[in-house]
């Protein structure tokens, strides 16, 4: 089923064939990934694999969420708002859809900043609109101004913001949510509305592969984006 979902995942059939794969985050990692590399959150490890030559990785994972929900493997557990490092003794962190689910993430930021080296960077990736994922460690969304006010707050500043996808492909990616959950429900509670299942696939299909297409036809509305990939620098 692992192996099937996976195939499936690279298709228009599937509700998030529309988010951006990780070839994109891999060569943002590759730009600017440095040095000791902290990836905060690190589940399987893939962030390893991407960083450019003459990097050291260390990973943490949070043991409740990481090792029941995505059999990390990590090198230590820890949590991220009390991180088991010194301070300057990281040159990259790297935080990838993991402040979501933190339940003060003032306390994890000024963690990242104090554990940074001065002139190291931090790396953070989170989504906007998304439905509740992980429950019941899904505790926040934020604004890009929001935030930027998180990260001033913590006593760093942010050199680099943009959004992970654009307006239309991402009101097509709720729709194909929708869909999606509405057939999950369905099969679940054995309604008779899995009878429409054909229906809910055929439509999942068609407005992925319309919104990809005019979201390349038509101008980008950013108040309107999956997530944010954001780079910030300590305060010095």
């Amino acid at each position: 089923m692992r192996r099937f979902a996976g195939f499936l995942r690279r298709t228009p059939l599937h509700p998030q064939w529309l988010i951006p794969g990780r070839d994109a985050p891999a060569e943002w990692l590759r730009v600017n990934a440095r040095g000791v590399v902290l990836d905060v959150g690190c589940a399987s490890r893939w962030v390893e694999q991407a960083l450019p030559p003459g990097c050291t990785y260390v990973g943490v994972d949070f043991p409740s969420t990481g090792s029941v929900m995505y059999e990390a493997r990590p090198t230590v557990f820890a949590n991220a708002e009390r991180l088991p490092f010194g301070e300057q003794t990281m040159d990259t962190v790297l935080l990838s859809e993991v402040l979501e689910h933190v339940r003060n993430p003032q306390s994890a930021l000024r963690e990242i900043r104090r554990v940074l080296k001065p002139g190291g960077r931090a790396l953070i990736t989170l989504p906007f609109l998304y439905p509740i994922h992980d429950a019941p460690y899904d505790f926040q969304r934020y604004t890009c101004f929001g935030l930027q006010r998180e990260i001033e707050g913590a006593g760093m500043r942010v050199i680099g913001l943009k959004h992970t996808l654009g307006s239309i492909e991402t009101g097509g990616l709720l729709a194909c949510l929708a869909l999606g959950g509405a057939a999950q429900r369905s099969l679940l509670e054995r309604r008779v509305s899995v009878l429409l299942l054909p229906l809910l696939a055929g439509l999942i299909v068609i407005v992925n592969l319309a919104a990809w297409m005019l979201g390349r036809l038509l101008p980008d509305w950013p108040a309107m984006v999956l997530g944010y990939q954001l780079e910030a620098e300590g305060n010095d």
